[in-house]
């Protein structure tokens, strides 16, 4: 593209460019825990109506304990969502921010729809039933606009390292 065809400058542009990305990261962090927000909801609905040896499957422990870890993966990332995106709000920088949410989200979004399948067993894995969209879609999203290796190299950056 020719120089004169540049909004600004070069240094402006890839400065437009950077925000826009970092922006993008956060919509696709806040698309994420949307996603493993109904992930969680399956399972623990799953986990009450599905009855194994005269019992729902979620009063076993290895379900619970399923349960309980998706939640935690969740409420992090959403926590680290909601904190970086109130920063970009308010003007403060924060790409380090964007990155850990990124970073943090991409891999906890695929543990949460990886357990979700593990639930409701042979269910998750069919066409029909729609936990295997979500699996999909958290394999895809950890690697748009950067994967959680790339982002752990950008918080590193911003650390100094």
């Amino acid at each position: 593209m020719p120089a004169e065809n540049l909004l600004g400058g070069k240094e402006q542009s890839a400065g437009d460019l950077e925000r826009v990305l970092q922006q993008a990261s956060l919509a696709k962090c806040a698309e994420m825990v949307g996603g493993a927000q109904r992930v969680l909801e399956m399972a623990v609905d799953y986990a009450k109506q599905r009855v194994q040896f005269n019992r729902p499957i979620g009063s076993f422990q290895a379900i619970q304990h399923h349960c309980a870890n998706m939640l935690i993966d969740l409420d992090c990332s959403r926590y680290l969502t909601y904190y970086a995106a109130w920063m970009q709000s308010e003007g403060i920088p924060c790409e380090k921010e964007i990155a850990m949410a990124k970073a943090f989200t991409s891999d906890a979004y695929i543990n949460i729809t990886t357990l979700g399948q593990q639930i409701h067993g042979g269910t998750g894995l069919i066409k029909e039933h729609d936990m295997q969209i979500y699996f999909r879609r958290a394999k895809a999203s950890a690697l748009s606009l950067g994967n959680a290796t790339f982002q752990r190299k950008m918080v590193a950056r911003q650390m100094g390292l």
